[in-house]
């Protein structure tokens, strides 16, 4: 199985803005995470992050349209 996980606006500032409220775990220490996540349930996970919704919107179209069968699409 795969699995998209896509990020909007302001995700890559994890880590950096107010780490003692939010926490210092960084956007790519978070998709790390989660890739090694996936590889222990065998599943291939992919990430993209982006502050433009035409962007997110492009990457989800591609992931359908690439993988139409395969592919699960997870919004954030």
């Amino acid at each position: 199985m795969k699995i998209l996980v896509v990020n909007g606006p302001n995700l890559n500032l994890l880590g950096t803005r107010e780490p003692d409220i939010y926490g210092s775990l960084t956007y790519d220490g978070l998709c790390s995470d989660l890739v090694e996540f996936g590889k222990t349930l065998d599943v291939e996970i992919s990430t993209f992050q982006s502050n433009i919704e035409g962007e997110l919107i492009n990457a989800i179209h591609k992931a359908y349209f690439e993988n139409s069968a395969q592919v699960t699409i997870l919004a954030l």
